[in-house]
């Protein structure tokens, strides 16, 4: 973006606008005293008419006729004006001694002759600046640019121009006469050294030749015209003596008729003069008509004609004119008008007002009287009909014919129309045609309406301003106001906004569209230029405020001696002649304005009796126009008094210059009255009887308003006046706006105060950053109670606030006080903020005090926690650090999270280096140990593997020391570790698979986890199914390390196998639901294509395998072991058998071999407890074959079971035929013998009892959201890589009829037949407490079991 130029335009601020509702619009003096308050401050105000208020144009566009006035653009500017005056007077100045001016060139830019001329004057003169050289300041000063020697070039411009012309203002140009004989030669001689002829402008070409030769002098007494023309010009000459014989023409300075041809001869007055003996001398004979030095002065001491604008030669219609204007704009912008802006229209009009060199003429129709050609408006009785729906703008207020009459209005009173006051005036505008600087007649109110048309441009001053406006103008351009004192009333004049507002003066702007008014406010000076064809309407209005101003406008006029339009007085004296119908506030102001009339009129009378007048008669001068009672000294309209003398019929003065009538005895005076003052004293009386009530109230409500500390009246009193008002109907003035403006304010502040009083926080915490719109902050508080006071009501609220105030100061000192601590107390921090909660005030230290809350708090929490080390763990310490981290930065808080980290940091290296020794393999020895364990003694916190390393080498000691007591020698120890461990290393090898990841004792004992059955979530699921056998259990075996420490923990071989026996529990029902999970996952379904099995977890495809023990599918390529495998055995995946088989006698003989060597290991007692277990398992086998008489099991089929090779998803499903396809290739003998197996079992040994609770199953509190849909009782698959919940959920109860429970808790029991189904209990008829103390067996198993026993 470019800067402007320093010399380009600024537009001023903008002046209020106003948007007025229709129900202020309806009254437009109550909403313009509304406005005034705010817009007299700046002038001038835009109203803006409510959307739908659109008056029709009612002006005769045919009939009307103008001549307008032209407008030179160049001077309307006051200092371009006086520029322009200067310049003139300069040529004039040249042409008189015949020569024409040309305005030289410097730099390419046209010399400012005025400014050259001022800039030399402020230095002394042109003797002093060529003595000092002072011409480059005098260049630097005019903007040249320095060192291109512009002031020698700016010193001949001078002397050839301006010095002559300065000589000449002085008067050092009237010539003194010298002595005729041989003075003269020698002065001839000394000239060329002792003057420099001043060089002249160029000569005018035209101009004829101006020299005077002796036979072209007509005779006459040429002596006794020297002689007479050397008394005129030079008294202090003496008379040169006659001779005989003289010259025809002489030089009136050297007396001399020699050098002819160097005489020159004065074309007004025939005097003649040497080109040498001017001062100063001139080089050549002008060509031209030349002006002697006398006849020069006479010419240019001819006042000046007053400046005003020309009226043009053409009349004008409104079409001829328009079509004019918008031809002159569009061909200055070479663009359509209406896409000119406005902003530049502007910038363009302010360059050409100062500019010299460019001439812009314009013309504007303004003044045009609306009486002759008709309103804009609409009138009553008018040429223009009005449709029914404008007929309201025929009573309009708004309506400018109406408005300057309404009663409202103080120049109802004025008896004549005056044109442009009360009638209004219309102004047709063009680009660029303006109205220059002015305030309204009488220092009255104007409104202005632009009916259509482009805007109007307004520049406006307030009226406390117009002495400063006045005083800058006089100061700027002071030769002006020397020629018309009264310059600002002529409208003639503009001047830059710019330059006002550089001097002070505050100046606004606006820019007023078609339909919008603009208000100028009393004594407020207005100027402005219209952007385009337009046309407005305007006129004035005075209300009651403006009675002080019309008297004292009437003072300023007559200062001014300029005339009045109406008479201020008479105007008075008629509305007090109407007392009876004034409204009160009306008749306070006539009353207040004639008292001070009527004092003033009585000193005058006085003053003018003690004079000498002594007659006195009566004068109707409201009878006489306006013209014909004006003064002749101040030309005020007289009426009241006057004073004439019968020399002068016709001539009268006002009481105040008196003295200025005549040079007649004042005795001869005769003193003209309208009123007596014994008359004017009743009409006062009859106002100030109408106007008492409402004085006696203005009276009190003054007093109130202006009751100072313990005289202030309290709330009540103001509205009790208020209501006075309405029920007396007095008039909303400024008094009774002030009084109702400190009402409401009172009334507001008493709330607010109320409110601070009473009001508590709403929450305890409330949001650090948003406070609450209604809170107010402290210093807005302090402002708040310092307004209170200010009030002119007295509240009995601001005490109780001031002492509110104190509490919060006090609070904020403590505040400060506990914030600088290092270390605040917690207590101390949290009775301050429940202080504060009785302050409903954003105060600043709140937030502060929390955070600081919370620091106390956690470093209370950290020194809580170093006192008891035992408690201190790593995650308390990481827990602590974290909140650390959270908190606001403080000294405190980086000291103690610095120690933590430290105290963190050193308890996780020694906790990560103490388990490191621990699982150190070989071991570390125990002194190392110790050592290590002696430095961990000193960290105050709690490290499990600290205390396990302590621990650890506690057990060692204790066991080194029993090892001694037990063992006489280390030989006999060394060889019983070196025997376990090559029994062990034995068992591993029977055992363990080549390349296994399993342990020996993984092996051996019964698997945790079985398949996805075992998961954690599923255990935590069946551990809910039986909470009373959770109760006896002592220890949770999740892990193979749990099984190790349990067994390790164990006193005799008998609890080892007690341990064994509910983790073999514990894997039979795993298995169980693995099983029955498998077999329901493989039944057919429609998505079987969503199937997956094997390890890789893929669609069933090929040859698939089926496990015997968990029956789930593999992939025969997944499974196969390659180098091949026995096929006399049943098929188990490589989950189900996880090591080697050795013979059962080969574990007998590694269990004796572990007894022999008196030492009892987790892995002997796992051997023990299988080679136990596999015995029990073959002696129930062959009871339950010889009472079946089933056939030796070696004698079954010894293929591994093939699934059928599954098919495309188009194709038909695998497993159509149920589970009997899979299930076929295990024999159907086998499979009843393991059922067979199972049910004698639980009845021969306690063993076996265990054994039934593991098969009998009960689901418990099962939660079922959500029953599934019919169709999914056919195949209810389960995945089981997905969760439980979902397994159960899709689980449906076979049960013939159904009753389908819902509910959070569904109980389940499952049958411990052949089928191992899951029905609800209440759909079998068993309770919880049966299922859990019975086995249940279902219908269907019940009719096998007794079909097969028949």
């Amino acid at each position: 973006m470019s800067l402007p130029r320093p010399d380009e335009f600024q537009p001023p601020p903008e002046c209020p606008v106003f948007e007025p509702s229709w129900e202020e619009f309806r009254d437009p003096f109550a909403f313009i005293n509304k406005i005034r308050p705010i817009a007299e401050k700046t002038g001038i105000c835009k109203v803006r008419p409510p959307p739908g208020w659109q008056p029709p144009f009612a002006c005769d566009v045919d009939r009307l006729h103008f001549v307008p006035r032209i407008q030179r653009l160049n001077e309307l500017e006051a200092q371009t004006r006086v520029k322009l005056n200067f310049l003139d007077q300069i040529a004039k100045f040249w042409d008189l001694q015949g020569c024409a001016l040309k305005i030289p060139h410097v730099e390419r830019k046209i010399l400012d002759l005025y400014k050259l001329n001022k800039h030399v004057a402020d230095e002394g003169g042109f003797d002093i600046v060529c003595r000092d050289r002072r011409w480059t300041k005098i260049a630097h000063q005019m903007g040249f640019a320095p060192g291109k020697a512009v002031g020698s070039h700016l010193r001949g411009h001078y002397e050839r121009i301006l010095y002559p012309y300065n000589l000449f203002q002085s008067g050092a140009n009237l010539l003194v006469s010298r002595p005729r004989d041989a003075d003269i030669k020698e002065q001839k001689l000394q000239d060329p050294v002792q003057r420099s002829p001043a060089p002249t402008p160029d000569w005018c070409p035209s101009a004829r030749r101006a020299k005077r030769m002796k036979y072209e002098v007509r005779e006459r007494n040429t002596e006794g015209k020297a002689l007479e023309s050397g008394i005129f010009l030079f008294p202090s000459v003496p008379r040169v003596p006659v001779v005989v014989q003289v010259d025809l023409v002489v030089c009136l300075v050297c007396g001399s008729g020699g050098d002819e041809d160097r005489l020159l001869l004065c074309d007004g007055c025939d005097d003649s003069y040497h080109t040498f003996c001017l001062i100063p001398p001139l080089h050549n004979v002008p060509k031209g008509d030349w002006r002697c030095p006398k006849c020069l002065a006479q010419e240019c001491s001819k006042p000046h004609e007053a400046f005003g604008f020309e009226q043009a030669y053409r009349d004008y219609s409104l079409r001829a004119f328009g079509q004019m204007a918008d031809a002159f704009k569009s061909d200055y912008f070479n663009m359509p008008v209406h896409m000119v802006p406005t902003e530049l229209v502007e910038k363009e009009f302010w360059r050409l007002v100062g500019a010299i060199e460019e001439d812009v003429t314009v013309e504007y129709g303004a003044d045009i009287a609306s009486k002759e050609f008709g309103s804009g408006f609409p009138i009553p009785n008018g040429k223009f009909k009005v449709s029914p729906a404008d007929e309201k703008y025929l009573k309009c207020g708004w309506n400018l014919n109406n408005l300057a009459m309404m009663n409202p209005s103080v120049l109802t009173h004025v008896t004549a129309d005056i044109c442009g006051m009360t009638l209004p005036w219309l102004y047709v505008g063009m680009c660029f045609s303006s109205f220059c600087w002015h305030i309204e007649d009488h220092w009255s109110y104007s409104i202005n309406y632009l009916h259509w048309g482009e805007p109007k441009t307004w520049y406006g001053a307030p009226g406390f301003a117009a002495e400063q406006l006045e005083e800058v103008m006089r100061k700027l351009a002071p030769e002006l106001f020397d020629s018309q004192p009264d310059l600002l009333h002529q409208l003639v004049t503009i001047m830059n906004p710019n330059t006002l507002m550089a001097h002070g003066v505050p100046i606004y702007r606006t820019n007023q569209c078609a339909g919008e008014f603009v208000i100028t406010f009393p004594r407020a000076y207005h100027s402005g230029f219209n952007q385009g064809f337009n046309f407005a309407e305007a006129v004035n209005f005075c209300t009651v405020d403006w009675m002080p101003l019309g008297r004292q406008c009437v003072d300023h006029y007559r200062m001014l001696h300029r005339y009045n339009v109406f008479s201020h007085d008479e105007m008075v004296c008629n509305m007090a002649s109407k007392a009876d119908t004034l409204n009160v506030v009306l008749a306070s102001a006539v009353h207040k304005d004639m008292v001070s009339m009527i004092k003033e009129e009585k000193e005058l009378r006085d003053r003018v009796k003690k004079m000498g007048v002594i007659h006195s008669k009566e004068a109707k001068y409201d009878h006489l126009q306006d013209d014909e009672r004006q003064c002749a000294k101040c030309r005020t309209t007289c009426y009241l008094s006057a004073i004439t003398c019968s020399c002068t019929p016709g001539v009268l003065v006002c009481l105040h210059h008196i003295n200025d009538l005549c040079s007649c005895p004042v005795t001869n005076y005769t003193l003209n009255y309208r009123y007596t003052l014994d008359e004017l004293h009743p009409m006062m009386n009859d106002v100030k009887q109408r106007a008492e009530v409402y004085d006696e109230w203005a009276s009190r409500v003054s007093m109130t308003l202006e009751a100072k500390l313990e005289k202030k009246k309290g709330l009540p009193v103001f509205r009790a006046l208020l209501s006075e008002s309405e029920s007396m109907l007095f008039p909303d003035n400024d008094l009774l706006r002030r009084l109702r403006l400190v009402t409401q304010d009172a009334e507001k502040c008493s709330s607010v105060a109320q409110q601070l009083l009473n009001g508590k926080r709403q929450t305890r915490y409330r949001c650090d950053s948003v406070r609450s719109r209604s809170q107010l902050t402290v210093e807005e508080l302090r402002s708040f109670v310092r307004q209170l006071y200010n009030l002119s009501c007295s509240l009995p609220q601001a005490p109780l606030l001031k002492e509110l105030l104190n509490r919060i100061e006090d609070f904020q000192q403590h505040s400060e006080k506990v914030l600088a601590d290092e270390v605040p107390s917690v207590t101390e921090i949290q009775s301050l903020l429940d202080v504060s909660f009785d302050f409903d005030v954003d105060l600043p230290e709140l937030p502060l005090l929390r955070e600081r809350l919370e620091q106390a708090r956690w470093l209370e929490g950290v020194q809580q926690a170093n006192a008891q080390p035992s408690t201190l763990s790593l995650e308390t310490m990481r827990r602590l650090i974290d909140q650390g981290v959270g908190l606001a930065p403080h000294a405190s808080v980086e000291k103690a999270m610095a120690r933590l980290q430290e105290q963190l940091t050193m308890s996780e290296h020694w906790e990560e280096k103490a388990s490191s020794l621990l699982k150190a393999r070989p071991p570390h020895s125990i002194e190392t140990l110790s050592a290590a364990a002696e430095k961990v003694s000193s960290i105050p916190a709690y490290l499990p593997n600290c205390l396990l390393l302590k621990e650890t080498i506690r057990k060692a000691q204790e066991w080194l020391q029993e090892a001694e007591e037990l063992q006489v020698g280390t030989f006999l120890l060394y060889s019983m570790s070196f025997s376990t461990r090559v029994e062990v290393e034995s068992a591993a090898a029977a055992f363990l698979q080549k390349d296994s990841t399993l342990t020996l004792l993984e092996v051996l004992c019964p698997r945790c986890e079985v398949g996805n059955v075992g998961s954690p979530k599923r255990k935590a699921k069946k551990g809910k199914q039986s909470p009373k056998s959770n109760k006896k259990k002592t220890q949770r075996l999740n892990t193979l390390s749990d099984v190790e420490k349990a067994l390790s923990e164990t006193k005799d071989s008998i609890s080892a196998m007690a341990t064994l026996e509910e983790l073999r529990v514990r894997e039979m029902e795993a298995f169980s639901n693995l099983r029955a999970a498998n077999e329901s996952k493989l039944l057919p379904t429609a998505d079987c294509m969503d199937l997956r099995v094997c390890f890789c977890q893929k669609a069933p495809m090929g040859a698939m395998l089926q496990c015997e023990l968990c029956r789930d599918a593999f992939h025969s390529v997944c499974v196969r072991d390659p180098s091949g495998s026995c096929e006399t055995q049943p098929w188990l995946c490589p989950q189900c058998q996880p090591s080697e088989k050795p013979p059962l006698s080969r574990a007998v003989s590694l269990v004796t071999s572990l007894r022999r060597l008196g030492v009892r290991l987790p892995e002997g007692d796992a051997l023990h407890y299988l080679v136990e277990r596999t015995g029990d398992w073959q002696q129930r086998a062959q009871q339950i074959s010889h009472s079946c008489n089933l056939p030796e099991l070696e004698e079954r089929p010894g293929t591994p079971p093939t699934l059928s090779r599954f098919v495309s998803v188009l194709s038909i499903p695998p497993f159509q035929n149920g589970a009997s396809d899979v299930r076929e290739t295990v024999n159907g003998s086998e499979k009843k013998a393991k059922r067979h197996m199972e049910r004698e079992g639980s009845d021969a040994d306690c063993r076996a009892k265990d054994k039934k609770h593991s098969h009998k199953r009960q689901k418990m509190n099962k939660k079922k959201q959500h029953r599934r849909p019919a169709s999914t009782s056919s195949s209810p698959r389960s995945d089981f890589s997905q969760s439980d919940d979902s397994d159960e959920e899709m689980a449906v109860c076979p049960a013939e009829r159904c009753q389908l429970p819902e509910g959070d808790e569904v109980n389940w029991v499952q049958c411990d037949g052949s089928c191992n189904q899951w029905f609800h209990q209440v759909c079998v008829g068993v309770t919880a407490e049966t299922a859990e103390k019975e086995d249940y067996v279902c219908a269907a198993c019940s009719l096998k079991d007794d079909n097969g026993e028949k």
